[in-house]
């Protein structure tokens, strides 16, 4: 594995002004000189040629050696196979010609996962079929979630690149890496976890979007650490059943909802009962056997659990003789 080693360089002003100089000089000399070729030996002439070219080539090579560095960039150097150093500060430099100078940005950069659709194709009433070209999609990708049920799910990474000789020497390609991996890590996510769930201590995918994008950007810090890419953020963008069984999932997610609230509302409303028959027997105001007190208790559940206002029903006789 191939350590970052950042390196210094010259300022490439004074090579630049010495690379143009040795340029011109060269087909400067020779346009004065040429005059003067038929009073000379063939030895003069040919060493006056060889030097012209030595005047270009050497103004080439050093002029070659001329490299900018923008913010928020890198410039790896390599001699001849052999890593050499990377150049991080900004400003133009010169470096050996012979250096081979890769550049890599360090800005950071976000995307969304997904496949990518450029075109759509459509059939008329006769028909007929168009494809009409628009501006690149990211399609979600359809993954089965810890319950089985195919959801469409896609997410928000913003990277960047920290260290340029990984990103460009131990992968293959960084970029495609990034976005293989991350679509990798979604969806080993999405299969841990449910859409939806309506127990508090169980993590589900809509109900805890923060703790599952923490977890998302852990997974893609180790896996992306192999490339010298630091993972900012990583987040949910899009997250639906799938169009097959919406409307099923739908009416399943609502019953499960309803359920749920009328778990909380009983477990209420027999706490409320507990509580109203504890506080008159410890008050002893009204003395009442196991018949009127089970009697009590499904009139208060009833009132407690009913979905309509309660109706009174006066009773004018006892409650042994109905």
């Amino acid at each position: 594995m191939i350590q970052d080693r950042v390196v210094s360089a010259r300022s490439g002003y004074l090579p630049l002004v010495i690379g143009l100089g040795l340029l011109l000089a060269g087909p400067f000399s020779l346009l004065l000189t040429t005059p003067h070729f038929r009073y000379w030996p063939a030895f003069q002439i040919v060493g006056s040629i060889a030097l012209v070219v030595v005047s270009i080539v050497a103004g080439i090579l050093t002029l070659i050696g001329l490299v900018v560095v923008n913010p928020n960039q890198s410039r790896v150097l390599t001699l001849f196979g052999e890593y050499v150093g990377t150049l991080k500060e900004a400003g133009f430099y010169w470096v050996n010609p012979f250096y081979l100078k890769r550049l890599v940005s360090l800005r950071v950069r976000t995307f969304e996962t997904g496949s990518q659709s450029e075109s759509t194709t459509t059939k008329d009433a006769s028909g007929n079929v168009t494809t009409a070209t628009g501006p690149k999609r990211r399609q979600p990708a359809k993954v089965n979630d810890l319950d089985g049920n195919p959801i469409e799910i896609a997410a928000v990474v913003v990277w960047r690149v920290v260290d340029s000789p990984r990103a460009l020497f131990d992968v293959d390609n960084y970029e495609e890496f990034v976005h293989i991996q991350s679509e990798s890590a979604l969806r080993n996510l999405a299969s841990k976890h449910p859409y939806d769930s309506h127990d508090d201590t169980r993590i589900s995918l809509r109900g805890n979007p923060d703790k599952v994008g923490a977890e998302l950007q852990s997974e893609l810090r180790e896996r992306l650490a192999a490339a010298g890419v630091e993972v900012m953020e990583a987040r949910i963008s899009i997250l639906a059943y799938a169009p097959e069984i919406a409307a099923v999932m739908l009416r399943r997610q609502q019953a499960s909802a309803i359920l749920a609230a009328r778990r909380i509302i009983v477990d209420g409303a027999v706490g409320m009962v507990e509580m109203a028959l504890d506080r008159l027997d410890a008050e002893g105001k009204v003395k009442l056997d196991d018949e009127r007190r089970a009697a009590m208790v499904s009139n208060l559940l009833v009132v407690l659990c009913g979905e309509k206002d309660p109706q009174p029903v006066l009773n004018t006789g006892s409650l042994y003789t109905g």
